[in-house]
C-alpha cells in the first residue's frame, strides 16, 4: 500500500468517514497477502517508495496474472519484468491498461511517477543489440520518476560518436552505460564525466564473451573511479539504483560538507 493511500485511509478515520472495523479490513493484508503460490509485499511500497515488482521468467502465466491484479488493486505504478507477449497478452485480457513494451520485455500499470527534480538519467548504451537492456534501465526509472535521456549506439569501436555527445552526457545527473562484448564504454564514460556511473554488462557477444562473464570483468576492473557495476543483463537494477541517485543527489537534504 502506498504511502499516500494509507494517509487517505487514517484521515478518512480521524474525520469520521470510515470506521476503525473497516479500516483494520482495508489493512488486514499489510504487510503482505499469501497468495498461496506467493506471498505479496505489499508494505514494501512504504518501506521503498515504490511496490514490489514482478519478475515473470519461471513463473506460471496465470500466477504472474493473479499478483498483477492484486498488486494492481493496491497500487500505481506496478512493473513486471521479462514479460514475454504471451504473459501481456493473459495481463491484459484482464487489465486492459496495461501497457507493453517488447523492447525492454516490461508490463507497466498505471503512469510514472511524479519526478522530484529537473535532473536527468542517461541511458547509455554501446550497441543495437544491447537496447534490450537498455530500455529496461529506461523504463524503470521513468516509472519511478526520473527524467531519462537515451544515447544508444555509441560503442567504442566509433567512439567519435560518444565525444559528439558531450555536452548531453555532462548535463546527466546520473549515467547508465549499457555494454556487452568488450565491456569497455563504462570505463570509457567514466573518465569523461563527473557524474556516477552504473555499468551494466550484456549477455551479448560471441563465445569468449562468456555470456557477458567477460564484460562484467572489464567492468569490475574499470580504471575509472565513480564506477559501479550490476549484474549481468540487469537493466532493472540499473534503473532503480539510478533513480535512487538521482533522486537523493537532487534532494535539498542531500548537501556536501
Amino acid at each position: 500500500m502506498q504511502a499516500e493511500l494509507l494517509r487517505e485511509l487514517l484521515n478518512e478515520v480521524r474525520n469520521g468517514d470510515r470506521t476503525v472495523e473497516s479500516a483494520i479490513d482495508r489493512l488486514r493484508n499489510l504487510p503482505y497477502e499469501d497468495l498461496g503460490f506467493a506471498r505479496l509485499d505489499h508494505h514494501r511500497a512504504l518501506r521503498k517508495g515504490f511496490p514490489e515488482v514482478v519478475f515473470c521468467e519461471g513463473k506460471r502465466v496465470e500466477h504472474v496474472v493473479e499478483i498483477m491484479q492484486r498488486l494492481e488493486h493496491k497500487h500505481s505504478p506496478v512493473l513486471a519484468t521479462r514479460a514475454t507477449r504471451e504473459v501481456y497478452d493473459a495481463v491484459a485480457a484482464k487489465i486492459p491498461a496495461a501497457k507493453y513494451f517488447e523492447a525492454a520485455r516490461i508490463i507497466q500499470l498505471g503512469v510514472n511517477g511524479a519526478s522530484p527534480s529537473e535532473t536527468t538519467v542517461m541511458i547509455v548504451c554501446a550497441g543495437t543489440a544491447d537496447v534490450p537492456v537498455a530500455e529496461e534501465a529506461a523504463l524503470t526509472a521513468a516509472a519511478l520518476g526520473s527524467k531519462t535521456e537515451r544515447l544508444y549506439d555509441v560503442g567504442v569501436a566509433g567512439v567519435h560518436r560518444l565525444l559528439a555527445a558531450r555536452e548531453a552526457l555532462d548535463a546527466a545527473n546520473v549515467i547508465v552505460v549499457v555494454a556487452g562484448m568488450d565491456g569497455a564504454l563504462p570505463t570509457l564514460v567514466g573518465g569523461l564525466v563527473a557524474a556516477p556511473v552504473i555499468a551494466v554488462p550484456t549477455s551479448v557477444g560471441y563465445g569468449t564473451g562468456l555470456g557477458g562473464t567477460a564484460a562484467l570483468m572489464t567492468m569490475l576492473n574499470a580504471c575509472a573511479p565513480g564506477i559501479a557495476v550490476v549484474n549481468i543483463d540487469n537493466g532493472f537494477g540499473a534503473g532503480y539504483m539510478a533513480h535512487l541517485i538521482n533522486v537523493k543527489s537532487a534532494s535539498p537534504a542531500f548537501e556536501h560538507n
